[in-house]
């Protein structure tokens, strides 16, 4: 091969990363960025820096007018060295509005107020809060993306409608009902013009299924947002995107789905089934899962008698989220590639402890999730 040519790539990494860089402040976030020196943000570039990864979303990253917090992050914090890692670069970029923080004017939670952060379209104290960005080392054919920002939930059919405990009463009046979004940020299907082909990104993070009451409005939720993907793969007429365009996915194309989707296959607080979704659809490859030492070596804080409220039955090795006494560790964040696609390597960026980087994962609860993927065949 000529010394100038370079070899068209083989292989493709994809990652999620939940930053848990967010402020209850408007605007908090992008004052910190500004400089270059926040020590929070260093960290989390310092581990995309380590993983390197083509394709990269964001979850949890504020937005703010102009989307200038990320900006900021790319390029005073990925294109540059962090602690002792190389810069990375991202041409391209795509944000979008997220309904976290956009005000509903009614009163969602039932508190006697229609003004707080539960009130909102997606739980968040300021419009953008919890945010998502997708950085791409490779074209995104951004005019053909689809958001599903503004879906109705109430549009799906068989949609799982929360009442009120001890009632039949449902817990949205229809007012509310019929202008209630799905998605709790937004879902996103982004075209991405790579080596190995077009691969679409199936971006999203869904609401925890928790923080709410009897009525679990949450975990009903959790349930059908991820249920809008699966909808999607089996290509459902139902679905309008903000564009007013019907339909999924087309059969034949390539994707990865991408996010904190906040449902652990065996423990936590999600709907029975609800990650099944996907991971046992016919389209979906789910193994091998990520995995790492690191979070098979967390968990040992969680074993019974450690103070855990519940024994947990999944496999440790591949929890991606860090969370309290009461919750233990789980996974939750997921890179999930389409059949057509093989895995060729995969992990959960989660060292042990006193291996290089196990410092910095304390940035965020959350874990950067990765998979490398090839064409099948």
């Amino acid at each position: 091969m000529p010394e100038n040519v370079l070899a068209t790539p083989t292989t493709l990494r994809f990652a999620t990363f939940n930053l848990a860089l967010t402020d209850d402040a408007a605007g908090a976030v992008r004052a910190r960025l500004k400089g270059g020196e926040d020590p929070q943000a260093r960290q989390l570039a310092a581990i995309i820096q380590r993983v390197r990864p083509d394709v990269i979303l964001l979850n949890e990253l504020d937005h703010d007018p102009g989307y200038r917090g990320a900006e900021l992050f790319r390029s005073l914090y990925l294109a540059q060295g962090q602690l002792g890692m190389e810069a990375v670069e991202y041409p391209y970029l795509f944000v979008a509005p997220v309904n976290t923080g956009v005000a509903s004017g009614f009163d969602l939670d039932r508190d006697g107020r229609s003004d707080g952060p539960a009130d909102a379209w997606g739980f968040g104290e300021h419009s953008g809060q919890y945010g998502m960005v997708v950085l791409s080392q490779h074209p995104i054919a951004s005019a053909e993306a689809r958001t599903f920002q503004r879906l109705p939930w109430s549009s799906m059919p068989g949609a799982l409608l929360t009442r009120v405990p001890g009632s039949d009463e449902p817990w949205y009046p229809d007012e509310v009902w019929a202008q209630l979004p799905l998605s709790s940020k937004s879902h996103w299907d982004l075209p991405i013009d790579t080596p190995l082909g077009r691969i679409h990104l199936l971006a999203a993070h869904p609401t925890p299924p928790a923080f709410d009451g009897p009525e679990q409005r949450n975990v009903l939720r959790n349930f059908d947002e991820i249920r809008l993907w699966k909808d999607y793969l089996d290509g459902a007429d139902w679905i309008v995107d903000d564009a007013g365009r019907h339909g999924g996915l087309a059969a034949d194309a390539h994707f990865v789905i991408a996010g904190d989707l906040n449902a652990d296959p065996v423990d936590g607080s999600s709907r029975e089934g609800a990650i099944q979704q996907l991971l046992e659809h016919a389209r979906v490859l789910d193994e091998p899962a990520p995995s790492s030492e690191g979070s098979a070596e967390a968990s040992l804080t969680f074993l019974p008698g450690n103070g855990v409220a519940i024994a947990h039955e999944g496999d440790p090795a591949t929890d991606t989220a860090e969370f309290n006494r009461r919750v233990g560790n789980l996974r939750v964040d997921y890179a999930l590639p389409s059949s057509g696609l093989r895995i060729v390597d995969s992990g959960v960026f989660w060292p042990k402890r006193g291996e290089p980087g196990s410092d910095w994962v304390l940035a965020s609860d959350h874990r950067l999730v990765w998979i490398e993927v090839a064409i099948d065949g």
